[in-house]
């Protein structure tokens, strides 16, 4: 039996203002093989620093001893390395595959993956006036990098971290806050959203406004705006020239529970029928429950009626989902490419968990098949992934190693299915690949893609975090063989702060369900 131990670990801050808190690093380790980073809790707190400490417990004007500094916040966990790497197994053999590296580097890698979200919060936190961004270099060496304008403290906070000796910190000009600020400024000028037309790059320490639909090419404006930003800023064009959406049809998985990752069928107006993959399963706060997919495949082009969605068109044509229109569920501008389907009548039965007693296990799932070019699978086999909750798009960073599920299918010969166009030879199924970057206002990630796997989720295979929905991509068809081709996703956060600041519905990625229907009278929305 492993045995836990308690390490902590402190970085306290001197800094060269007197009374400006300092940051500790907590971390709380089990046991581990050596040369395996442990696991454990860290957080980074307020502590005084030299000379503070007196000064927090001195009487105020009334005599009364004055209140300590701001308590610690609750720690976070890290998980050791062969824990994380057991539940991800495709990522681990994505990492050996394109790096070459041993599955104990690999799993190095993804532990320090699931590190580096909360301590980006942390310290972005922490040094406003010096963070500028972090990203996960695997081609050189799966280093954490961390950008900042003052390197020396950050480096002094990061000192104490399970694998401190693969992060790095390196100097740039602009924080952060700046270039947000920099980015809200230059939205403004060209009256266009910050965070969706204007970005900001981390990498390149800089931000780019984003032309070819908003903001023109050719827009008059670009120049001033651009001299004037405070920051090194630039244009990029959206999306990359031959970009394709990702549409047609998913496959077949007709058994209860709904879950992301499956066939979605859409008749068209003109009487042909595409399709698309469900992402993830949505739920209101009235309890009803929906599904998650790409507003293009309902949205534009040929679908200018109320859409209905089906499974297996083809037979046994089962009934999912409905284009809402009171209210209006969905879009099809990205990073806005979204649908929440409410289901159809009766399907909610169908596709819902059966009744169960209080306390009954049901995750929200995602569909995990596996395909020939996963070998990871053969360890495993197909699963369902439990999804956990949702990771906001400012804290996806590049390098991550991530996973999707997609249901696109050219039938052979005979076949009774819809061809979703992928072309033959592409399998149906998960793949796993890296976050490349996310300067197109979506996260840009090398994994293989088809149309009609448009919709289908992406996910975090360690931990089941939901991050995003299949957009547009590089176009190919039959099977995976560019090894960097490149797809985009629309982020799942960002889709939700949208839906809901336009409807008031508080929907949320669910976690648990899909559960039957509350009883009649409650809300359908």
């Amino acid at each position: 039996m492993r045995i836990r131990g308690r390490v902590v670990l402190a970085a306290a801050l001197a800094l060269s203002t007197v009374g400006t808190a300092g940051v500790a690093l907590a971390v709380d380790r089990g046991a581990a093989p050596a040369g395996e980073p442990a696991g454990g809790t860290w957080a980074a707190g307020a502590v005084p620093v030299a000379g503070q400490a007196r000064a927090a417990t001195r009487a105020d004007a009334g005599g009364r001893a004055a209140t300590p500094a701001a308590p610690r916040p609750a720690p976070v966990a890290s998980r050791p390395a062969a824990q994380v790497a057991q539940a991800a197994p495709a990522s681990v053999s994505y990492l050996s595959d394109r790096y070459r590296v041993g599955p104990d580097e690999a799993a190095r890698r993804l532990a320090l993956q699931e590190l580096s979200a909360p301590l980006a919060d942390t310290l972005a936190a922490r040094f406003p006036d010096a963070y500028a961004g972090m990203w996960l270099d695997q081609a050189g060496g799966g280093v954490l990098t961390i950008a900042a304008t003052d390197p020396a403290r950050v480096t002094e906070a990061v000192a104490g971290l399970p694998d401190a000796r693969h992060v790095t910190v390196v100097p740039v000009r602009h924080s952060r806050r700046d270039l947000d600020a920099a980015a809200t400024r230059l939205a403004g000028t060209l009256g266009v959203t910050a965070g969706r037309d204007v970005v900001v790059d981390e990498r390149a320490n800089e931000v780019l406004v984003l032309t070819g639909d908003a903001v023109p090419a050719d827009d008059a404006r670009l120049a001033g705006a651009l001299d004037t930003a405070g920051v090194p800023a630039r244009i990029r064009a959206r999306f990359d020239a031959g970009t394709i959406p990702k549409a047609c049809d998913p496959r077949y998985c007709a058994q209860a529970p709904m879950r992301g990752g499956i066939r979605l069928d859409v008749p068209r107006d003109d009487g042909t029928v595409g399709g698309c993959t469900t992402g993830f399963n949505v739920r209101a706060k009235s309890g009803r429950y929906y599904v998650l997919t790409a507003g293009h495949c309902v949205v534009g082009g040929r679908h200018q009626r109320v859409d209905d969605t089906w499974h297996q068109f083809l037979g046994p044509k089962v009934p999912v989902g409905l284009e809402s229109t009171n209210p209006v569920l969905a879009e099809n501008e990205f990073p806005h490419d979204y649908a929440i389907l409410p289901y159809a009548k009766g399907a909610s039965t169908r596709w819902a968990y059966p009744r169960r007693g209080a306390g009954s296990n049901t995750p929200s799932l995602v569909n995990y098949w596996c395909v020939a070019d996963n070998p990871a699978c053969a360890g495993r086999g197909s699963r369902d992934v439990p999804i956990t909750g949702v990771t906001p798009y400012a804290t996806v960073q590049a390098g991550w190693v991530v996973c999707a599920t997609g249901s696109a299918y050219t039938p052979k010969a005979g076949e009774q299915y819809v061809d979703s166009g992928a072309g033959a030879g592409y399998l149906p199924g998960t793949r796993c690949g890296e976050v490349i970057g996310k300067a197109g206002g979506g996260i840009d990630v090398r994994v293989c893609a088809r149309p009609g796997d448009s919709g289908g989720p992406l996910f975090t295979e360690s931990d089941g975090r939901a991050l995003g929905i299949l957009s547009n991509g590089d176009p190919g068809e039959g099977p995976c063989t560019n090894p960097d081709e490149k797809n985009t996703y629309a982020s799942v956060s960002v889709i939700l702060d949208r839906v809901n600041d336009r409807t008031g519905l508080d929907f949320q990625i669910a976690t648990q369900g899909p559960l039957l229907a509350p009883p009649t009278g409650s809300s359908n929305r």
